[in-house]
């Protein structure tokens, strides 16, 4: 077999000066040009510096570290005709790799400024999951004056994204940035070898090692959240923005960096990161709590979303989803949020089986602390439109979860025959955009919240 597969082989091969690659996820792209890379700055005469850009720095980092491992693989072989590609010593640097050329590879952070007067290649990976592309892509463009490549590898991230109008200019316009084009699908993938490819590297006992490329695709499509995503991750099938009530750019613009911290303890009140090394901070007593509850049981999800407005800022501070959970343990863990000491203000749908959770819940925490909704389609705009605005004017921030995502994409706003809006979203094994409501719900809490001077300490009912 091959070292790289045809797909991969034709874009290292390709020496066009501007690439871009549309392809499915997990298909070795990345890593097939963190080779090119280094075979490019590895050349004696190589003059031309490598920048290399992905959605966040952590991913930058790894395709450095793709690149050292081809650069120790390779000076091991160059050893042998008495030549070196690497310098005596070898670089540790965390965010270069130099070459006995002259030549580097820079691992750069996402943000657009950062390739500013960088002359040289320019890699963009992951170029339609960062947070402003066309901006990205307006800043890098003139560092080509000088020669060397500019390389755009992403699967897709909505329909109006810029990466998506680059496809659509070189596939169907007239390709004035004379864009070389590649696209690879998951289906295409598995078609030049891939399954193969992927069985050497994985352990003897993955069932996927009894898996033929038919079992495979069903494999990967099932684990996907919804068709939606699939398509989009897998397809090459960029997810239609014109139907969604929120577009994929908004909702990425308003993610929480994979580091940042935000999750709160609520038992020890403390914030922190899905990144260990992170330090944790105490929330403050004077936070201002509010808490949206969307209820479900066997089919869809109830899901708590605990919000803290801070100025113009609302921040999520944790998300809760319960799955075919009895409704005595339910409000057990809604306790523990009413237990939170300034926790101001609790919504509830009270819709169908949210009606007896909602009253039990008045009762045990006060009428004041908590407010039944009942969802109509009136209702339903009221709660949906301040989520789209609050992201529109940069002021919400929610966790980087693909569940999330595949909830707020589902929304759905449509005209009835009568001529009135109507918000609605299909039912999946995932819910019925259970999430989106919570959070709605989270937000109507806080805008309802009328202020107190002071908050008294809380006294909570055990349930009957």
């Amino acid at each position: 077999m091959s070292f790289f597969l045809p797909y991969q082989q034709r874009w290292i091969e390709d020496p066009s000066p501007f690439k871009l690659m549309e392809k499915s996820r997990q298909i070795g792209i990345s890593w097939s040009t963190a080779y090119a890379c280094v075979r490019r700055a590895s050349v004696s005469g190589a003059r031309q510096d490598t920048w290399v850009s992905s959605r966040d720095a952590a991913q930058a980092q790894l395709f450095l570290e793709d690149c050292r491992a081809f650069s120790s693989a390779l000076n091991l072989a160059a050893k042998d005709f008495q030549t070196s590609l690497l310098p005596e010593k070898f670089p540790v640097s965390t965010q270069s790799l130099r070459f006995a050329s002259g030549s580097r590879i820079h691992s750069l952070s996402s943000s657009p400024d950062a390739q500013a007067g960088k002359r040289g290649t320019r890699v963009l990976d992951e170029f339609a999951l960062h947070r402003n592309p066309r901006h990205l892509y307006a800043i890098t463009s003139p560092g080509l004056t000088w020669g060397g490549q500019l390389e755009i590898i992403s699967t897709h991230r909505g329909s109006d994204n810029f990466f998506n109008e680059l496809v659509n200019e070189a596939r169907h316009g007239d390709n004035p940035k004379g864009i070389s084009l590649h696209r690879v699908t998951l289906e295409d993938a598995l078609a030049q070898g891939f399954l193969a490819k992927l069985k050497t590297k994985l352990p003897a006992c993955d069932p996927r090692q009894q898996m033929d490329e038919a079992d495979y695709f069903n494999f990967v499509r099932q684990s996907c959240v919804d068709e939606e995503s699939f398509l989009q991750e897998y397809c090459c099938q960029p997810a239609d923005d014109v139907s969604a009530f929120l577009p994929w750019d908004l909702i990425a613009a308003a993610e929480y960096h994979d580091s940042e911290p935000w999750e709160l303890d609520l038992r020890t009140h403390r914030i922190a990161s899905t990144a260990s090394n992170h330090p944790q901070t105490t929330l403050s007593p004077d936070a201002r709590l509010y808490l949206g509850v969307d209820i479900g049981r066997d089919h869809d999800l109830t899901v708590l979303w605990l919000i803290e407005v801070l100025g113009d800022l609302t921040l999520s501070r944790k998300v809760t989803c319960l799955h075919n959970t009895s409704f005595a343990r339910q409000e057990e863990i809604l306790d523990e949020f009413m237990r939170l000491p300034t926790l101001r203000r609790v919504c509830i749908d009270q819709t169908g089986l949210g009606r007896q959770f909602a009253e039990r819940a008045r009762e045990r925490y006060g009428r004041y602390r908590v407010e039944g909704v009942h969802f109509t389609p009136a209702v339903k705009e009221s709660l949906a439109y301040p989520v789209r605005s609050r992201m529109e004017a940069q002021r919400l921030k929610i966790p980087a979860d693909k569940h999330i995502r595949a909830d707020l994409r589902a929304i759905k706003k449509e005209t009835t025959t009568s001529g009135h809006i109507r918000f609605s979203a299909a039912r999946s094994t995932a819910g019925h955009a259970d999430r989106f409501w919570a959070l709605a719900l989270a937000l109507h809490a806080a805008s309802a919240a009328k202020p107190r001077p002071h908050l008294q300490p809380i006294r909570i009912v055990r349930p009957y």
